[in-house]
């Protein structure tokens, strides 16, 4: 068979992914097996493949194809997000485009846009995830919007609601303006913005008297329904019971009295605006205020708002602070630094608003999900650090709001019959909708026609924190074979950012549907960053197409790139030479198994004694190496159960054990060390197969002709195995002496063709199990154990043992000796003055620990060197 001289990763890449699939390993089924299932988290049904996706979907197959070599039902889910928001928002731009407005179409007439948006775009990052190689049940592939998952969540729905635990309430909510939705207080992220503060004066009805208020959205006047002092502030005594006017609209307002009020900030005085604010609410209930909503959707002041009606928000606030100005009712404005919530999805700043919504009751939901992470143990975070951030999230949980103002996403199952805010009923579909608001209404005469279905959509979330369930029919059918094969889960692997948004979720939802568990483990990548620490993204341009990278350094490159520096929860810095390291070490294993392929074997020599204890060696290496392996796992330290195999084949088995077994130039080697050669191959094959699954089935099948049922995707781990350690320890020691005898020979030009003489004295008593490997490594032609230094010979030393290489004609005595006489001198000068630094009290004392170290270890490598000449001196003389 010819092996092509460079490994070429796009045919390979295509050649095997092909093969697998036809091969329908990626497929399971419930059987006898132990099973180990991954689900996918759901990128959006838009999304195309980026950065954070190549980390944790090569995280989810590593973790897959080892469970598939370890002989479990390896299952891993596959599939994508409705993502209702960002989704509704491209459709809504593509027909804007188009001339289209939204608002002039029917909900049907929009959907069908939808879907042909999500039936053109949907899925290509799925598509995308092969070229990674994915190795996913595509079989099994499902869509937060497919009709089993839609029917799904709208069960959920019906049986919280029923349970009293889904409400309808007019709640002051998060709202978007640009997407027009209410989100969930998880979806607002606050941030520090610099602002102005504004000093606003009120006239007080009937009297030439001002009051001064502060506001940093002096905007919302408009919604003012009260003035709030302190009823122990002396300052406004003689205020009780007297009415303020606002300036521009001259609408009067009462002046209340309330101890929320802090004295001690601002001016003491506080302008009222229910329908804006949530502690203003608060106080408006509690006083019976008028409510006056301001806004319109889109954030545009409406009729209350005068002169100002649809004029955007932050338009007027520059605008009315002119205005104010000139009539003499601004006071002053301030710089002022506060936080403001914007939208997690279009960036908005969020408006605060009044509005019926629906809600789900989170105290008693959450308990078992705090229990089962927090103080069971059942479900473990990797790392452990980000409990907290859970803890602190679920223990100040509030209701969830689960509407949103959408149409793409499921639509919400409840059913007015009459124009009260209660006329409605909850049902799965308008027909159990009928019959429920018929003994509602005890009216027999009601018809579908009379019923409308709430227009709300509900949240993405509540539809994918079924996602464990539901991929498996576990809602519509918990008895299903499927669900219970399959369900719980093992292992999630997920970013922390949405620790809150589903994984807590997904956990409640397990306990409340299933009463257990959805999954044992949670794996949180990191983010991956440019070289800038800066978050990758479009806007900075500073994301490489990840699909360039697999063109330009192999798939396997890639993955081995990325998880280098993937340590759980920690940001990669990510660099493109990763991914070029990632490619050497293919290449490193390419070469090492043509090294081995281009060896002509013989079946009548006999087998070396340095290749038997190479063998020995190495096989000991292999196992220590594995029982690493899986403690790494086991801790969800996959980067650094890579590097740990990344070493045992770079540099125990291409650069020792190779060389070790290497016949001599043009010789052939014995078939039971080449037998063996292969084996420790195969071996390092399936350790490495999960990282690098193209580059592994390819030498897998080079190396012999295997059928379908041999290939190495659905091969066997290697099996642990006791290993003797003492061999480990005593090769570390026997790898200094072959590098002393290197560092020689290079030194005093000593070309590795000419046959050198070794002899040792001793001292440590060590092992001269590994001799013949010695004088393998380090072409000697006489080794020999000795009570004395040996005089007229070059020399180092390995901790206490000595070991002398005599002088041959090639080395001129003379020259040597000057040579290490002058290296000593300058030896000597340089300890002197690392030696003085150290005796200076000033230095000692004043000097960072680090920089203190450092000085003290060039004083002890120089001890060591200068003892070493000193040493190779004697033995010239």
């Amino acid at each position: 068979m010819t092996i092509p001289a460079q490994f070429d990763a796009k045919t390979i890449e295509n050649k095997w992914y092909d093969y697998w699939m036809k091969n329908n390993y990626f497929h399971s089924e419930p059987d006898h097996r132990t099973p180990y299932t991954i689900v996918i988290p759901p990128p959006n049904v838009t999304g195309v493949l980026h950065m954070g996706h190549m980390l944790n979907n090569t995280i989810q197959d590593v973790l897959i194809r080892r469970a598939r070599l370890k002989g479990f039902n390896a299952c891993w889910v596959p599939g994508t997000d409705h993502a209702s928001i960002a989704t509704e928002a491209k459709v809504v731009a593509k027909l804007k485009a188009e001339g289209i407005n939204k608002n002039d179409l029917t909900r049907e007439e929009f959907l069908a846009h939808a879907w042909e948006w999500t039936d053109k775009y949907g899925g290509v990052i799925l598509d995308q995830l092969k070229k990674l190689g994915a190795s996913c049940d595509w079989e099994r592939t499902k869509f937060t919007m497919d009709p089993d998952m839609s029917a799904s969540v709208i069960k959920s729905f019906v049986d919280l609601y029923n349970k009293g635990l889904i409400y309808r309430g007019y709640r002051m909510v998060n709202w978007d303006p640009e997407a027009k939705t209410t989100l969930s207080d998880e979806e607002v992220i606050y941030e520090e913005q610099q602002g102005k503060l504004f000093f606003l004066k009120y006239k007080i009805e009937g009297t030439e008297e001002f009051l001064t208020v502060a506001t940093t959205r002096p905007e919302t006047i408009f919604g003012d329904t009260a003035i709030c002092i302190n009823p122990n502030d002396e300052r406004f005594t003689h205020l009780k019971g007297k009415k303020a006017i606002i300036p521009i609209s001259g609408r009067v307002i009462p002046i209340i009295e309330d101890e929320y009020v802090d004295v001690e900030f601002g001016t003491g005085c506080l302008k009222v605006t229910p329908a804006h604010d949530m502690n203003d609410k608060t106080l408006g209930e509690k006083h019976n205020l008028e409510i006056v909503d301001i806004f319109n959707e889109d954030a545009t002041l409406n009729s209350f708002g005068l002169h100002y009606q649809g004029k955007d928000r932050f338009v007027v606030r520059t605008e009315i602070a002119k205005e104010l100005e000139e009539i003499g009712a601004l006071a002053k404005t301030e710089t002022h630094l506060n936080k403001v919530g914007t939208s997690e999805r279009t960036k908005a700043v969020i408006e605060p608003r009044l509005s019926d919504q629906w809600f789900l009751k989170m105290e008693d939901l959450v308990k078992p999900a705090i229990k089962s992470v927090l103080v069971d143990g059942d479900i473990k975070l990797h790392p452990k650090r980000f409990e907290n951030t859970y803890a602190h999230w679920l223990n100040n949980i509030r209701d969830w709001n689960i509407s949103r103002q959408l149409w793409w996403g499921q639509q919400i199952p409840a059913y007015f019959y009459g124009d009260g805010k209660e006329d409605f009923v909850v049902a799965e579909n308008i027909e159990d909708a009928l019959k429920l608001a018929q003994e509602k209404t005890s009216n027999n005469s009601l018809k579908t026609s009379d019923l409308r279905q709430d227009v709300d959509a509900l949240d993405t979330w509540f539809s994918s924190w079924l996602w464990p369930m539901s991929v498996f029919g576990g809602i519509m059918d918990p008895e299903s074979e499927d669900f219970k094969y399959y369900y719980p889960t093992n292992d999630l692997v997920t970013g922390p950012d949405i620790l809150f948004f589903w994984v807590a979720r997904m956990i409640i939802a397990g306990y409340e549907y299933a009463g257990e568990k959805p999954f044992t483990n949670v794996y949180l990548t990191g983010l991956v960053r440019d070289k800038q620490r800066r978050k990758m993204s479009k806007s900075l341009g500073n994301s490489p197409d990840p699909l360039d990278l697999i063109d330009t350094f192999g798939a396997d490159g890639v993955r081995v790139g990325l998880l280098l520096s993937a340590s759980a929860g920690n940001d990669i810095m990510f660099d493109e030479e990763l991914c070029n390291q990632g490619k050497g070490f293919s290449n490193k294993i390419w070469n090492a198994f043509k090294l081995i392929k281009g060896w002509e074997v013989s079946d009548t020599i006999p087998q070396p004694e340095s290749s038997k204890v190479a063998i020995e060696w190495y096989e000991a290496k292999l196992q220590q190496t594995l029982v690493d392996i899986e403690d790494n796992f086991e801790k969800y330290r996959i980067s650094d159960a890579l590097m740990g195999i990344y070493k045992l084949v770079w540099d125990d088995f291409c650069s020792w054990f190779l060389e070790m077994i290497k016949p001599a130039y043009q010789q052939p080697i014995d078939s039971a060390t080449f037998a063996k050669a292969i084996e420790m191959l195969e071996s390092n094959l399936k350790l490495l197969h999960p990282f690098m699954p193209f580059l592994t089935e390819e030498i897998w099948h080079l190396i012999a002709d295997r059928t379908p049922e041999e290939a190495l995707i659905v091969s066997t781990w290697p099996e642990l195995k006791s290993f003797d350690a003492k061999l480990i320890a005593d090769f570390e020691n026997t790898s200094e002496v072959i590098s002393g005898i290197r560092t020689i020979r290079k030194d005093k030009n000593i070309p590795f063709k000419d046959v050198i003489e070794l002899k040792i004295v001793n001292n440590d008593k060590a092992s001269t199990y590994f001799d013949s490997i010695v004088t393998k490594l380090g072409n000697i032609t006489s080794l020999e154990y000795v009570s004395d230094k040996v005089d007229g010979a070059l020399s180092f030393r390995v901790k206490s043992n000595e070991y002398f290489i005599p002088i041959t004609g090639n080395i001129n005595v003379e020259e040597e000796i000057a040579k290490l006489t002058a290296e000593l001198v300058y030896t000597q000068g340089f300890l002197k003055s690392v030696q003085s630094k150290l005796a200076n009290e000033k230095f000692v004392a004043g000097a960072p620990e680090k920089v203190l170290a450092n000085e003290k270890q060039k004083e002890a490598d120089a001890l060591a060197k200068i003892a070493t000449i000193e040493q190779s001196l004697a033995g010239l003389k």
